[in-house]
């Protein structure tokens, strides 16, 4: 299947990642700050102010979002005096998981005006009350923000869950949010998702996190960094720590679920284009720069299944499913193409006992195989996956946009021992069909008839 676009979003986590800051660099690389401020209003949440500026860090102009928490709401969980002891308090100002909002003495801040979000009802009687996951999902679900951001921002609770439990020895269902279930961590996750949403790209390429050392105080004591949540979000979703020699946390709670949530490759192509670029400013002050790089890039090549176009070692994915509905694995296939998979089937099978089963085929590259393991074991019945390494031979293509007689439309070119072969693309046949009521086959017909008579070479790439 061939994917609807070949952009991507490269996060370039150098100076860490965490909520607020994830949410600064893609409002920065072109996310609908109106949009965002918009669909946060309707979160049936209060006590809160939402903020969106500039300010400099290390003399770079950058975007800062804040969550400021109104009297009455506000907590230690970000202030840096309480954090690690020895500096100065930040005030009121807030950022995804543990970040706080202590700003550089060089920041020429330009925050107009707040854009101050009051949400309507929290339905909850107490202010610092500790969520379980229940409660926040019923707060998205509550939301008017689109049916995507909630699909995303459940996705991004449900690792936090997971990891919190795993740090308490609780289920995901039963432990209680502590930092990341405050009033502005929820926005914070919620501005990410809306954000993502908005920018319309699937793919996010996050080759790795770099990591502070040392302490840092939080609801549970004095942790060490990384923090456990981190920690098993990290081992759980295979995402590369790089520790630095920071004596801060850089990766929070927030940052970290956002980074297994949303990345679909560790990889960046060996060539790209860089269509726009964004900062999202952090808040530590702890001798590196502090901020959080988004980029949309595209592939400087249109190859349909990447930059290899001899040999490549390829992942086959396996699975006998004999308890699964066909609704169930029609939305996991789904899943798994969004997810960037080079292919999936299903080929029917009789197993043990003679039960009439699926054998799930899924094709991916090899740094996508945390994440397509992640969606079978999250949305079939399978409990075990067989993994298989497979090389395969690949003929050089790209897709192009050639004239007929039915106007402009989509074809794959390919490269056959120098001889070039030009296929129209289904879904272009099929839109000329349904649009002039003609048959799907007399449409393919004529257009390859055409294609064959003036070799296929016209168009544009």
């Amino acid at each position: 299947m061939e994917k609807k676009s070949q952009k991507s979003i490269y996060l370039e986590c150098y100076g860490g990642i965490s909520g607020d800051m994830t949410v600064a660099a893609l409002l920065d690389v072109g996310a609908d700050e109106a949009e965002l401020k918009r669909q946060l209003s309707t979160l049936p949440l209060k006590g809160y102010l939402v903020d969106i500026g500039r300010v400099k860090k290390s003399g770079l102009d950058c975007c800062d979002f804040r969550v400021i928490l109104e009297e009455g709401y506000c907590n230690h969980d970000h202030d840096m005096e309480y954090l690690y002891g020895h500096r100065k308090s930040c005030g009121h100002a807030h950022g995804g998981g543990h970040s706080s909002h202590n700003h550089e003495h060089e920041h020429s801040e330009s925050h107009g005006g707040h854009s101050h979000e009051h949400a309507h009802s929290e339905g909850h009687g107490h202010i610092h009350e500790h969520r379980n996951l229940r409660d926040v999902l019923d707060i998205i679900s509550r939301s008017e923000i689109t049916e995507g951001a909630k699909r995303i921002a459940a996705d991004i609770f449900q690792v936090l869950a997971q990891a919190e439990a795993k740090a308490h020895g609780a289920t995901a269902e039963t432990v209680h949010f502590h930092e990341v279930g405050a009033v502005d961590s929820i926005v914070d996750i919620a501005a990410a998702a809306v954000c993502f949403d908005n920018l319309g790209i699937s793919d996010v390429i996050i080759p790795e996190l770099y990591e502070g050392r040392g302490t840092i105080r939080c609801a549970h004591g004095v942790l060490p960094v990384p923090v456990p949540a981190v920690m098993h979000i990290a081992g759980e979703h295979g995402l590369k720590l790089h520790i630095t020699d920071v004596e801060a946390e850089l990766v929070t709670p927030t940052g970290a679920a956002i980074a297994a949530a949303m990345r679909t490759k560790e990889r960046l192509p060996e060539r790209f284009r860089i269509l726009s670029s964004g900062t999202g400013a952090g808040k530590r002050e702890c001798g590196l720069t502090n901020v959080l790089r988004a980029m949309i890039i595209e592939s400087e090549t249109p190859l349909q299944d990447g930059e290899k176009t001899d040999d490549e070692t390829i992942v086959k994915l396996e699975s006998n499913i004999d308890d699964c509905t066909g609704e169930t694995l029609g939305y996991a296939m789904e899943r798994l193409f969004d997810a960037g998979a080079r292919d999936v089937n299903y080929m029917p099978v009789f197993m043990k006992k003679n039960r009439p089963a699926y054998q799930v085929n899924v094709i991916c590259a090899e740094e996508d195989v945390p994440r397509m393991e992640e969606i079978l074991f999250k949305e079939t019945t399978t409990i075990g996956i067989r993994k298989i390494p497979v090389k395969r031979a690949t003929l050089k293509r790209e897709c192009r946009t050639v004239k007929t007689t039915f106007g402009e439309i989509k074809v794959k070119a390919c490269d056959v021992c120098g001889d070039i072969r030009v296929y129209p693309e289904y879904e272009s046949v099929a839109a000329i069909a349904r649009e002039r009521r003609l048959p799907y086959r007399e449409v393919w017909e004529k257009v390859s008839g055409e294609l064959v008579k003036d070799g296929g070479i016209q168009g544009k790439g």
